[in-house]
């Protein structure tokens, strides 16, 4: 069988899908942060695997959504807050 180049609509596709594979394979890393998810769970009890994969996932978005340092206010000096008149 003999190779043919992509068209232009297939470049398009396949760079799309792998933005997208990028994304995700972050966020799977990401959960798997969290030991507890990659070892093997030796709990035995009915649904407990699906709580722990909520919970990772929930401690990943939680330090996306903090990754960046919060403001800190200078509590002496709060004239040059709207706020705070």
């Amino acid at each position: 069988m003999r190779k043919q180049e992509l068209t232009a609509i297939d470049k398009f596709l396949n760079k799309m899908i792998s933005r997208v594979r990028i994304v995700v394979e972050n966020v799977i890393s990401g959960v798997k942060r969290c030991r507890i998810v990659k070892d093997e769970l030796r709990l035995t009890k009915e649904k407990i695997s699906d709580v722990v994969m909520e919970i990772a996932c929930g401690l990943h978005n939680l330090r996306v959504t903090f990754r960046q340092p919060m403001q800190t206010i200078d509590i002496t000096n709060l004239e040059g807050y709207s706020y705070f008149k």
